[in-house]
């Protein structure tokens, strides 16, 4: 009883923001106003923080484009949600252009160049979780910084010291916590003071805990960011900065050297990009991150599967939530099983992107609707062949509620879109804040397989292509989506904007995303709708649903528990951000009710 009333009370805060978010113009957060919902036709910006959001809003008001307005989001995000936001991280950024080319970008983090194989493994060869979850040894190379400039090379506008002035005002004069921002970083008070040997703004002194309303102030990052205004990459990569990582590094017994830095590079990738027929006989081009994330693939192997269920199908089931369940639970457990196996950093391993895309192949997973009895996960296996993986016996461990990762959208008035994840991994990384430039280190060499086999903090299974080597990128779940409507013309058909969909959550990132591409493509929800709308999940292992706690109703939830499905109750998966464009050109932004999320236009 004890453990429940804490549940139940978080269940019904949910269920009020919720309410909120769908009937209310705007939620108050203490002293920030935010909104859930929101409109424009000139610009569209949804973030996890409403400090962030109105950064990218005064961004696109000022003449830039949606590409500056990002790249202020994701520094504004750094000082404002240092939970996930970061510098000293990394992410996929996702862009379309107003002529209609589609673009992504990897500045994800890397493995330094001292990285092993075996260096998260005992002497009898099992997992020492901890080295690659807290402190120096779990930091990669960080990619953030270098992806923002490439950004701006690319696609940016307006002055690059521009877009790096607001995060320099926040960090220099602080900025107002909320309630989730307080309970966060005192919730992780002694972790960080367990790793750091000097005290990090992030911990109150003499024991007293943070307050919503109090002011956090990070003097050292706001100095570090004027070095990058000033120096762009290199003010991050050279210099005084690197040096201060460097020598946090060696302090720590951590890995990154200053050629680690100096070389990292961020890659521009082709996009995955697949048709999906939905069963409103609207046809959908949509484009996700390619390896080495898995969530295009994820996506693709998916809603290629469903699209083997007849439309009359989809219909006659429109209202059934227990069949629509089985479809997507079953059809995820196939994906994952994929993901397990053949999935990795593409510049190491030779990943089998079209004969996990191939239609024939997809069709001989999941060739029509599954109903009757779950299928057991230990029957069910990678699909091509050739496993090198064994796995191990505690591959069923249970991935845990997180808020570390973060996502961002922007829609500007010419028609630019970006779509963007970022993250440090776990909730503030690995904990490890850089003395004299005040860099919160993530803690990404987890998301490795340490020991192909076992599972990771998020109870995903990796298999040989994502085994640890040197300057290795680390498979991710992270999945932006810019989502096109394909409109029948004489000379084919012209592709038209319609949805930016991404979300935080690690392994349940790709499935969050997919819900909601349902809920707006098949349900025809409005963006709020659609994010707020409660979600499920299931990974291949552990074999069974993670659901929160409103998402499968009891009556629903014994018809699967007869079937043979095994449900585990979560008190909330992802913070989806999404922006539609109606075919009149409104802009419509949906900010997640889970969280601080907000959204603006004008």
């Amino acid at each position: 009883m004890d453990e429940f009333l804490p549940k139940m009370k978080n269940l019904l805060s949910l269920l009020c923001i919720i309410i909120s978010a769908l009937f209310l113009p705007y939620v108050t957060y203490g002293q920030y106003e935010v909104s859930k919902s929101a409109s424009g036709q000139h610009g569209m910006v949804v973030s996890p923080h409403p400090l962030a959001t109105k950064v990218g809003l005064e961004i696109l008001k000022g003449g830039g484009n949606a590409y500056d307005a990002g790249i202020a989001i994701e520094f504004a995000l750094a000082v404002c949600f240092p939970v996930a936001g970061n510098i000293g991280g990394g992410g996929f950024g996702l862009y379309r252009t107003s002529a209609g080319e589609v673009l992504s970008l990897d500045y994800r983090e890397r493995a330094p160049s001292q990285a092993s194989t075996k260096m998260y493994l005992d002497a009898k060869g099992q997992v020492m979780d901890s080295l690659s979850r807290l402190g120096a040894l779990a930091v990669g190379v960080p990619g953030t910084v270098k992806g923002m400039e490439q950004l701006h090379r690319k696609l940016g506008k307006l002055p690059w010291a521009t877009l790096l002035q607001p995060a320099i005002n926040l960090a220099s004069d602080g900025f107002a916590l909320t309630v989730i921002d307080s309970d966060l970083m005192f919730n992780h008070a002694q972790k960080f003071k367990q790793v750091n040997a000097w005290p990090t703004p992030f911990v109150k002194q003499q024991g007293r805990r943070w307050r919503m309303g109090d002011t956090l102030k990070q003097p050292m990052l706001a100095k570090t960011l004027r070095t990058i205004q000033e120096n762009g990459s290199a003010g991050f990569y050279e210099g005084w900065v690197a040096a201060s990582i460097v020598t946090e590094m060696k302090r720590h017994n951590g890995l990154i050297s200053t050629e680690d830095l100096k070389s990292y590079k961020a890659i521009w990738r082709d996009p995955i990009k697949f048709d999906y027929q939905a069963p409103t006989d609207t046809t959908y081009r949509i484009y996700s991150m390619a390896p080495p994330s898995s969530g295009g693939i994820i996506l693709n192997q998916v809603l290629g599967m469903l699209n083997h269920i007849p439309k009359s199908d989809w219909l006659a089931n429109k209202d059934n939530h227990l069949w629509r369940i089985q479809q997507l639970v079953e059809t995820e457990r196939l994906a994952y099983a994929d993901r397990s196996e053949y999935l990795g950093d593409p510049d190491f391993f030779q990943i089998p992107v079209r004969q996990l895309l191939d239609k024939s192949y997809l069709k001989s997973r999941f060739a029509h609707a599954h109903v009757g009895p779950a299928i057991n996960s230990l029957k069910v296996g990678p699909g091509l062949g050739n496993h090198k993986m064994v796995r191990q016996p505690n591959a069923g461990s249970q991935p845990k509620e997180h808020d570390e990762t973060t996502h961002y959208t922007v829609v500007d008035g010419q028609g630019n879109a970006l779509c963007t994840t970022t993250t440090l991994n776990g909730a503030f990384g690995s904990k490890l804040v850089v003395e004299g430039s005040g860099i919160l280190l993530n803690n990404e060499m987890d998301d490795f397989s340490a020991n192909p086999g076992s599972p990771n903090s998020y109870g995903l299974i990796g298999g040989v292509a994502n085994a640890i080597e040197p300057r290795k990128r680390m498979l991710s779940s992270m999945s932006p989506t810019i989502i096109t409507r394909l409109v029948p013309s004489p000379k084919g058909s012209t592709e038209m904007l319609a949805f930016t969909v991404g979300t935080p959550g690690g392994s349940t990132i790709p499935t969050s995303v997919l819900q909601v591409i349902l809920g707006l493509t098949v349900d025809g929800l409005s963006p709020a709708e659609a994010v707020a709308k409660p979600r499920y999940h299931h990974q291949w292992f552990p074999d069974q649903i993670l659901s929160e706690y409103n998402s499968i109703i009891p009556e629903r939830a014994t018809e699967l528990g007869k079937l043979g499905y095994t449900i585990k109750l979560i008190e909330k998966i992802g913070r989806v951000e999404a922006i539609k464009v109606s075919e009149g050109g409104l802009l419509i932004g949906g900010a997640d009710p889970r969280g601080d999320d907000s959204a603006a236009g004008y």
